[in-house]
């Protein structure tokens, strides 16, 4: 989650949805203002506890639009343009499945196939695992408050990400910038070949919500 007082808005970050590069690119409005001093100390306590955001000063990378609604301000939350991204939950997949084989490819161990990667990941008797579980949650969560209500202004799509970052920069008030590619894959194929029948339907049972919610097909 990045937050900008003076430029108001509020940047929901879902992992595996290009997040990165809009953090890279909207940074420099982060710190500016008469609360960067403060946002400042509390991003560098955070990073001095271990485990991270133990003291609760700053919202972490990845926490959904609910924690900022519940922890500020009404009126500064109404305030704040709230945006986010999303992606298809059958492509993010294999976004992941790639990110943790190169970045922890220990998590891996045993697995050599995507299919079997899935069977993994939903495999309700295995041991909490970051890696494998931050893109196992729902992207809807993200977006709405504790009754189901969609509560950001914007959703954009990776899949038409710096047309939809322009929206965003056009009602920030700011001006249009050209995302980086941060962590932009080079080593994978269309999502839609790594699929059999059977891990295709795993994704559509436990994505159905964001599908509902998202209007996401396989195809």
């Amino acid at each position: 989650m990045l937050i900008s007082h003076t430029h108001g808005f509020l940047f929901v970050h879902i992992a595996k949805t290009g997040g990165t590069s809009v953090r890279a690119a909207l940074r420099p409005y982060r710190w500016s203002g008469r609360y960067a001093p403060a946002i400042l100390l509390a991003s560098l306590m955070s990073q001095m506890t271990r485990p991270r955001h133990r003291l609760g000063v700053k919202f972490p990378r990845h926490a959904k639009a609910v924690a900022a609604k519940e922890m500020l301000p009404e009126e500064v939350f109404r305030n704040l343009f709230k945006f986010v991204f999303v992606r298809n939950p059958w492509d993010l997949q294999v976004s992941s499945w790639h990110h943790i084989g190169r970045e922890k490819p220990h998590v891996l161990e045993g697995v050599k196939t995507f299919p079997e990667f899935l069977r993994r990941k939903f495999d309700p008797e295995r041991p909490y695992d970051y890696m494998l579980d931050i893109s196992r949650e729902l992207q809807s969560d993200y977006i709405v408050d504790l009754h189901g209500n969609t509560i950001v202004d914007f959703i954009g799509r990776y899949e038409n990400l710096q047309a939809d970052f322009d929206t965003a920069c056009d009602r920030i008030g700011i001006p249009r910038i050209r995302l980086p590619h941060e962590r932009r894959a080079v080593d994978r194929d269309d999502y839609r070949r790594y699929y059999d029948d059977e891990s295709r339907e795993l994704v559509a049972q436990h994505y159905a919500p964001d599908i509902e919610r998202l209007g996401y097909t396989f195809d």
